[in-house]
């Protein structure tokens, strides 16, 4: 059973954490729920931060004589200094963590789609789409981490690059903190084959620095890496590289197998690529060769479990098979 780092994430606090909405509501994010074991929660409710209470009247964003602002219509208040200020000073204190999940389309947290409007009058129309204050200042500020809302996290591939990244960052972050070269040559080990799924390229770069020919010091060669490791990460893997990464793995037994377990495995690749399976049947197959085959390089390979086993999917078709994010 591998042992994961429990991620650190921040989190819009009325996703499940307190009843701090406008109208004092609570949003309940089975998606945030279902992490709270998992992950270290860092809650935050910026309004509630720059002392607008709970329950409070709404806010929105103005753009008015080409300039935009935060404003309470009810009261007229203009927030948009308090709601930059807070920005500036708790980004600034969080300390190292490895991602974000923000309220979907809020004028303060949301990270897109948020509604604009040309006046204060709760009669006008929106007039177009930004993000949040807060959203846009972590955007900015941590734009090489996993930064997502509860929104565009119900979407099954979305969600598994999420939380693929927090993970491998937690356990980077750990890397890191301990300040061994040891570690950090177990760390790209265990990792190859799901880095070799994110980009082939990076993969040979990593490589590359951990082979450390210029005998660098640890703190610059672990700086080196980080650089590269947010890059590749950056983007979601094509589903034809989940294939290639699949291949690499079957060559480990080729020569080991039956014509038809051969057949079966293939089947399986062939009904993933044409998007009528989903990637754990032939995942499981591959796994179950390797303790059959006792290849312990591979099982000890986060490829084949880069989350906990808890949030996986267990009986949803729709979040495992291929979407056109993936292609």
């Amino acid at each position: 059973m591998r042992e994961f780092v429990r991620p650190k994430v921040v989190v819009s606090r009325c996703l499940g954490f307190d009843h701090c909405r406008y109208n004092g509501n609570i949003i309940n994010s089975s998606i945030v729920a279902n992490l709270m074991e998992y992950v270290d929660f860092l809650p935050v409710c910026p309004e509630v931060e720059i002392g607008l209470g709970v329950p409070r009247d709404p806010i929105r964003i103005v753009l008015e004589n080409g300039e935009e602002g935060l404003i309470q219509p009810a009261s007229g208040r203009n927030i948009t200094e308090a709601m930059k200020a807070f920005c500036t000073d708790f980004l600034g204190s969080t300390g190292e963590i490895d991602g974000f999940i923000l309220k979907y389309r809020s004028p303060s947290c949301g990270i897109k789609d948020v509604k604009v409007y040309p006046t204060t009058s709760l009669k006008s129309a929106v007039i177009g789409k930004t993000s949040g204050y807060f959203g846009r200042a972590v955007l900015k500020e941590f734009s090489y981490l996993p930064v997502e809302d509860e929104g565009r996290l119900r979407n099954a591939r979305i969600r598994e690059h999420f939380m693929t990244r927090i993970f491998m960052l937690a356990a980077f972050r750990k890397v890191k903190s301990e300040g061994s070269m040891k570690d950090l040559v177990a760390f790209h080990s265990e990792n190859k084959y799901l880095l070799m799924v994110y980009g082939q390229e990076e993969l040979k770069k990593l490589g590359a620095i951990v082979a450390n020919k210029e005998r660098k010091n640890f703190n610059e060669l672990i700086s080196e890496y980080e650089k590269h490791l947010y890059s590749i990460l950056s983007r979601p893997p094509r589903y034809t590289s989940i294939i290639n990464v699949l291949m690499h793995a079957f060559g480990h037994f080729s020569e080991k197998l039956s014509s038809k377990e051969k057949t079966l495995f293939f089947d399986w690749i062939q009904k993933y690529r044409n998007g009528k399976a989903s990637l754990c049947p032939t995942i499981n197959i591959i796994r179950s060769w390797a303790i059959r085959f006792e290849d312990q390089y591979l099982m000890n390979q986060t490829f084949f479990e880069p989350y906990p086993e808890g949030l996986m999917e267990v009986d949803s078709t729709e979040s495992h098979l291929r979407e056109d994010l993936w292609k």
